[in-house]
């Protein structure tokens, strides 16, 4: 590919038995699935906190070029609802930081009910702003985060919005707010969490994610793992887009 770095991986790196024969058999599960893909999305943070020495541990098991997108905890997206939320953001910032350059994006998923509140939602990515300055991409899922305004709001706070699949209204199946960053989150279709994505479906999502790569990090997480065509699907997808 004539692109740069697309990051593709799955939520979490568990290795389905389906997948096994793909990968190496010696070390730990991370070690071997970093031999395969560059980047996985850590889901754990979303409900527990993890010590930095185990996140440093994880740094150091990865290759030089591998990457660990971070979801927020639910005591910022959940409970506070953006919030009032400084201690939890302090905190999950300090205790990510022992990935060193290794960690990449913050995913702030939102809940469906959260609607939109400029002030609110201004008021926490500001805060954000202010104590971090790396990649950000925000998954909203009610009707109201999808507006020029809400866009015009990312773009200026340097936040991207996630592509989801599939997407709780048609303007969430493309990346939006700030476009150095686009982040495809593919959930299953039609049954989320479980479908396998067929062929064609990989095809078309390859020529996007070349697309997009020409300008801008591009990130593409497989999160269908209850059946394990996550996996399946990532391995696929890194043969579409070859070497590189």
């Amino acid at each position: 590919m004539s692109t740069s770095t697309i990051y593709l991986g799955t939520v979490g790196w568990t290795i389905p038995k389906t997948s096994v024969e793909q990968f190496a058999t010696e070390g730990s599960h991370l070690l071997r699935y970093a031999s395969r893909l560059p980047a996985v999305e850590v889901n754990t943070t979303f409900r527990q906190w993890h010590q930095p020495a185990t996140l440093a541990r994880w740094a150091a098991t990865v290759p030089e070029g591998f990457r660990f997108a971070l979801k927020a905890p639910q005591s910022i997206t959940h409970e506070a609802g953006l919030a009032k939320c400084d201690e939890p953001l302090a905190r999950f910032l300090h205790d990510t930081a022992a990935l060193g350059g290794k960690r990449g994006p913050l995913l702030v998923q939102l809940p469906p009910s959260l609607g939109f509140s400029r002030a609110i939602a201004a008021g926490f990515f500001s805060l954000l702003r202010q104590a971090y300055a790396g990649p950000v991409v925000c998954e909203p899922r009610h009707p109201s985060w999808f507006t020029p305004a809400v866009n015009r709001m990312l773009v200026e706070h340097r936040i991207a919005r996630a592509a989801a699949d599939p997407p709780p209204v048609p303007a969430a199946g493309n990346p939006g707010g700030w476009r150095g960053l686009a982040y495809y989150r593919w959930h299953g279709s039609p049954r989320i969490y479980y479908s396998e994505y067929d062929a064609s479906a990989l095809q078309v999502l390859s020529q996007r994610l070349i697309a997009s790569a020409a300008s801008a990090e591009t990130w593409c997480i497989f999160d269908n793992t209850a059946l394990g065509f996550a996996t399946t699907n990532a391995l696929e997808m890194a043969r579409l887009l070859g070497p590189g």
